[in-house]
């Protein structure tokens, strides 16, 4: 099957705000939209259901707020060496 690519007249590219830059293609579950002049891609499903959400990990998450008196655990290295003597 072979992309066809069509530019949108008069579509402003939301980036870099020039015109007639952006072109519009689609597959069997998706439309693209990119610009040719700042690399913009954005794309939305075909059928209008939202994307899932991104999946809370412990990169993403807001730091957890400590209560008052509460100090986070530090752990130090061993200074000894491989033998155990300082």
């Amino acid at each position: 099957m072979t992309v066809v690519k069509r530019f949108v007249a008069g579509a402003v590219c939301p980036r870099c705000g020039q015109m007639d830059c952006i072109r519009m293609y689609r597959d069997d579950e998706r439309e693209y939209r990119e610009c040719v002049r700042c690399d913009f891609e954005d794309s939305q499903r075909l059928d209008g259901a939202t994307d899932p959400e991104e999946l809370q990990t412990r990169v993403n998450r807001a730091k957890p707020v400590l209560d008052p008196g509460e100090r986070p655990i530090r752990f130090v290295s061993n200074p000894a060496g491989k033998d155990g003597k300082h």
